[in-house]
């Protein structure tokens, strides 16, 4: 029994392989961008839509009023980067309804990859707000003695984007081809159900987080986040956004 959809390997000469996670992931990208061709081709800005377009108009907003609610001023600026990947993690849990079709974020190579993303378009978005000199000042608040532990902070969240996910969703997947080998009539349905529940639940999860700690790289940038943020007292100092 395969744990994961890397060890399932179609083609192999020397180092360079395709592997089963490679081909799903492939095959999700090209369904996803099939499906946004068609529902977006022909939009209208007056008049009727179609029942595809309120579908999406939905989504679109709800996500941008969940990325103004976690703090970023600018929610559009930052809807492409952190919708796409919450619909990629989404229609992958989805996809995982599809007999003999194995979810990509159930490898780790996946998320390990989605992980690394928000690793690195966090300083791209804090540089592009405050800078280079102050984003980079951010790593030494609220002293220098904070510079290594910031650093550490940086490098373990990404790990843990990483592994929750991954963890996640292989655990789903196997605990439903465990119920389906014992019982292949009703915990198979039922399981179905919770898993992609949890499916989107944790699509959720993991666009939250990249979505907090772009905010946290980039609410200093923000007249309005610095004015309400003056300190009164002590208490009130702002925290370092790696802490």
């Amino acid at each position: 029994m395969n744990l994961t959809s890397d060890q399932s390997i179609y083609w192999q000469h020397g180092a360079i392989h395709c592997n089963q996670t490679m081909v799903m992931t492939w095959i999700l990208m090209l369904a996803m961008g099939l499906g946004s061709w068609l529902i977006t081709r022909r939009l209208v800005s007056s008049g009727p839509i179609s029942r595809w377009q309120g579908v999406l108009e939905i989504i679109v907003l709800a996500i941008e009023t969940q990325l103004r609610e976690v703090g970023l001023v600018q929610p559009r600026r930052y809807l492409p980067f952190i919708g796409t990947m919450f619909l990629f993690v989404a229609c992958s849990s989805a996809s995982s309804l599809i007999p003999g079709f194995l979810p990509p974020t159930g490898s780790l190579s996946t998320t390990t990859a989605l992980a690394l993303c928000v690793f690195i378009s966090v300083p791209l978005y804090g540089i592009r707000s405050q800078g280079v000199r102050g984003y980079l000042r951010t790593y030494i608040e609220p002293t220098v003695i904070m510079l290594p532990f910031n650093i550490i902070g940086e490098l373990s969240r990404t790990l843990a984007l990483a592994v929750r996910l991954f963890g996640n969703m292989m655990s789903g997947v196997m605990i439903m081809a465990i119920l389906l080998t014992i019982t292949p009539y009703l915990f198979p349905v039922v399981m179905t159900a919770l898993g992609l529940l949890t499916g989107m639940v944790q699509a959720y999860i993991f666009s939250i987080l990249a979505a907090v700690y772009i905010a946290a790289a980039t609410l200093a940038s923000s007249p309005a986040v610095r004015i309400s943020a003056a300190p009164a007292s002590a208490a009130s100092l702002p925290r370092s956004p790696h802490g």
